[in-house]
């Protein structure tokens, strides 16, 4: 199959044999729900187009009512969004998709789950985030991490680094409770979050030794976009690369 680098914008990728795919992409949504209307805001944005037509078919699964990630990961509650996750993936697949994506950092700790529920191929947040910061920085040592209690627990970062020889570094105790805040007192409450906190955070981690600080949550890619921190270093932004790899595996050129 073509890659989507190799296709221009508003032309679907073309199958092996030859046909056009215009199958839509199928986007888990609602965990969380700002965080999936941005990701969505900004597939429209990052997308090299002309006219509606050139524009990233998608469905999207709002489904904001899923257990929350955090807290079944830390243990403080019994109901395991996993089969719920599961059970979308399956409904976008019967829809139709041409494959899947979730923008939410800590739901990719059930990735197993939805990658047995459906046979359509699934782009992981964490595999094209892994992948940016390996190519920002040749012979990359450490990253810092900023993300929800949940994802630092679940080490999903920590595992796909760990891979190619990289190292993690989370906040101190002090620090993750500075990034919580943000991520649910701020942004998933609707409130304006502050910038300033996590440049702090980030600062801290660079003494650490990080070269590279990830956004590893998407409300904080919601407070990245707001602030104008993707362009800012040391940030790498997770949802910015998953509309990135979004668009270019639809077969469209990123902007």
């Amino acid at each position: 199959m073509t890659s989507g680098a190799e296709q221009a914008a508003g032309h679907p990728a073309g199958n092996a044999d030859g046909s056009v795919d215009d199958r839509p992409v199928g986007v888990i949504g609602g965990v969380g729900p700002l965080a999936t209307a941005y990701f969505l805001q900004r597939v429209v944005q990052r997308t090299d187009a002309e006219r509606d037509q050139d524009h990233v078919d998608l469905v999207v699964l709002n489904h904001a009512t899923i257990p929350d990630r955090t807290d079944f990961v830390l243990g403080r509650s019994p109901a395991d969004p996993g089969p719920v996750l599961a059970r979308d993936a399956r409904r976008l697949q019967d829809f139709g998709v041409r494959f899947l994506v979730m923008p939410c950092n800590t739901a990719h700790y059930f990735t197993q789950q939805v990658l047995d529920a459906v046979t359509v191929p699934f782009v992981s947040i964490i595999d094209v985030t892994v992948a940016a910061a390996r190519a920002r920085v040749p012979g990359l040592r450490r990253v810092g991490l900023m993300a929800t209690a949940g994802t630092v627990a679940s080490k999903v970062y920590d595992d796909a680094f760990a891979a190619h020889g990289v190292d993690v570094v989370v906040p101190d105790a002090v620090d993750q409770e500075v990034v919580n805040e943000v991520i649910y007192d701020q942004v998933k409450a609707g409130r304006p979050a502050d910038p300033d906190a996590l440049r702090a955070v980030a600062a801290r981690l660079v003494e650490r030794g990080a070269s590279v600080v990830v956004l590893g949550c998407t409300e904080l890619s919601v407070a990245a976009v707001d602030h104008d921190l993707l362009d800012e270093e040391p940030f790498l932004d997770s949802m910015d690369e998953l509309v990135r790899a979004t668009i270019s595996r639809a077969g469209h050129r990123v902007r």
